[in-house]
C-alpha cells in the first residue's frame, strides 16, 4: 500500500521546496495535484521539459516518489471545443507522467449534472482517443465521482467504470464525498456498503472528513438563494467533520485494500504541514491495524 500526500496546501511553495517538505513530514509518496507553475486547473499543463526534470531531480534528492499525477480537465463536457481542448491537455499530461515514471493517474468524471446525458457521451468519445493512449504508455487510470458531476453517486460511478471494461482502469473513493456519493434521498452514507459495491475496482481512496450537509433536516448548511443546485462539503483531517472512520478503515481492512490511500485535506494551508503530519500518523495507524 501507498500513502501519499496531495501537497496542494504546499502549491505556492517552489518545487524542490515542495517535495522536501512532504519528505521531511514522513511521506513517501506525492499524488501530484494541480498547480499554476506546472498543472492548472482545466488548462494546458505548463511543465517544459526543464520544469519535469526539476521535478524528478527533487523526488531523486529528497527521496520521495509520485505514487500519481491528478489532472483535472473537461473532458465531459457538452461543449465540443471545450472537450476537444481537454483531449489535447490530457495527452501532453500523459507524456509528462510518462517522463515522470509514474504509472498512474486519476481524476474526475467532469461534465454538468443538469446535461448528464451529453456529458456521458462527451465522456465516452473522450475515451475513445485517449484509452488507446493510456494503454500504449502503460499509465493506469483511477477514477472518482466528484459533487457537480455528471456523474455525481457511487453506485453509478462503479457502474461507469466497470463499463469501461479494462482491468486498469478503477475506482476512487473520496470519505469527504461520501455523503454526495450516498445519493440525495440517504440522510447519512452508508460507508461499507458503497467500498464493498466497488470490490475489486476500488483502488484508490482519498482521505479527508466532511460535514453531512444533509444533515439536521437539511440545514447544516443554509444555502441562498433557496434552491441553489450549488454543492458544499470539506476537506478537513479526520475527526474535524462527519465521516464514519470506523466504518472507513474497518472496510478497507476487511477488502485487504492494497492500492494507494492519499491524504487530501485542503482546509489548513495556515497549519498544513501540522495537518499533514497528523493525517500521515492516523492513516498509518489505522491501516496498520
Amino acid at each position: 500500500m501507498k500513502i501519499a500526500l496531495d501537497p496542494y496546501m504546499f502549491r505556492a511553495l517552489p518545487i524542490d521546496e515542495m517535495v522536501r517538505t512532504v519528505a521531511e513530514l514522513g511521506y513517501e509518496y506525492i499524488e501530484l495535484s494541480p498547480r499554476e507553475d506546472f498543472m492548472p486547473f482545466f488548462l494546458h499543463p505548463r511543465a517544459d521539459d526543464a520544469r519535469v526534470a526539476e521535478l524528478k531531480n527533487a523526488l531523486r534528492t529528497h527521496g520521495v516518489q509520485l505514487s500519481s499525477v491528478l489532472p483535472l480537465y473537461k473532458w465531459s463536457s457538452p461543449d465540443e471545443t471545450e472537450r476537444q481542448a481537454a483531449v489535447r491537455y490530457w495527452k501532453r499530461m500523459i507524456e509528462i507522467t510518462v517522463e515522470l515514471e509514474c504509472p498512474l493517474m486519476n481524476s474526475e468524471f467532469n461534465g454538468r449534472p443538469e446535461r448528464a446525458a451529453e456529458s456521458e457521451a462527451a465522456f465516452w468519445r473522450s475515451l475513445e482517443e485517449l484509452l488507446p493512449v493510456f494503454e500504449r504508455e502503460g499509465i493506469a487510470l483511477n477514477l472518482e465521482a466528484h459533487p457537480d458531476d455528471f456523474c455525481e453517486e457511487n453506485t453509478p460511478a462503479v457502474d461507469l467504470v466497470r463499463a469501461i471494461n479494462k482491468p486498469w482502469v478503477n475506482y476512487l473513493y473520496c470519505a469527504p464525498h461520501s455523503f454526495h456519493l450516498s445519493g440525495a434521498s440517504e440522510v447519512g452514507a452508508d460507508i461499507p456498503a458503497m467500498m464493498r459495491y466497488a470490490g475489486d475496482k476500488l483502488q484508490h481512496v482519498h482521505i479527508a472528513d466532511s460535514f453531512n450537509h444533509k444533515g439536521s433536516s437539511g440545514l447544516r448548511y443554509i444555502l441562498n438563494p433557496p434552491g441553489t443546485p450549488a454543492r458544499v462539503h470539506q476537506h478537513l483531517d479526520i475527526g474535524q467533520g462527519e465521516v464514519d472512520w470506523d466504518a472507513f478503515f474497518g472496510t478497507l481492512r476487511e477488502l485487504g485494500f492494497d492500492g494507494v490511500a492519499t491524504s487530501c485535506v485542503f482546509a489548513w494551508e495556515e497549519r498544513a504541514r501540522e495537518s499533514s503530519a497528523f493525517m500521515l500518523d492516523r492513516i498509518r495507524k489505522e491501516l496498520a491495524a
